[in-house]
């Protein structure tokens, strides 16, 4: 069952990559969705008809970049569970891709509010004076997973620390 569950994960994560590149471009392809699906999840005050489309394709390109922090997360979640899958828990290949995973993870949830903000100012940046916007939340779910990957960082580290120790007490044998 636990090989199973390893080759769900690994390939769940590929098929998120997949899809991530997949919406990358038919929103880069088509502005209308992309500025129709911005206004539903970001949910900023923006006066939407000062948008222009070089906004857009800005937002569109910073969106890109903080998400392909999480697709990198996600590259280096499938190797690992891979090589689970294929019985090698605890090899030092293993452990560093695991270790990536936690660093990109913990990184791309920092990164968050700042690619927040950054969208609100750019969205913004034809309001009249007065009316632009700088918005900076940080809630729960970032506070979670920097947690977790925090966490998955450590317990990465002492699998790596662990393989060097095996490795040391197997040559005085």
């Amino acid at each position: 069952m636990t090989r199973t569950f390893c080759l769900l994960i690994a390939w769940g994560a590929v098929a998120q990559i997949g899809l991530f590149s997949i919406a990358s471009v038919y929103y880069l392809a088509d502005q209308d969705a992309f500025a129709q699906f911005t206004r539903s999840t970001l949910q900023l005050a923006i006066q939407w008809e000062t948008v222009t489309s070089n906004q857009l394709y800005g937002l569109w390109l910073l969106t890109a970049l903080y998400l392909s922090v999480g697709m990198t997360a996600l590259y280096f979640l499938h190797r690992a569970f891979k090589s689970f899958a294929q019985g090698e828990f605890f090899s030092a290949q293993n452990s560093k891709s695991l270790k990536r995973f936690a660093i990109f993870l913990f990184a791309q949830a920092c990164v968050q509010p700042l690619h927040g903000a950054l969208a609100s100012v750019l969205l913004s940046l034809n309001h009249p004076a007065g009316q632009k916007l700088l918005s900076l939340s940080i809630g729960s779910n970032e506070v979670r997973i920097i947690a977790i990957a925090m966490i998955l960082w450590v317990i990465s580290e002492l699998l790596i620390k662990g393989r060097e120790l095996a490795n040391e007490n197997q040559a005085f044998v």
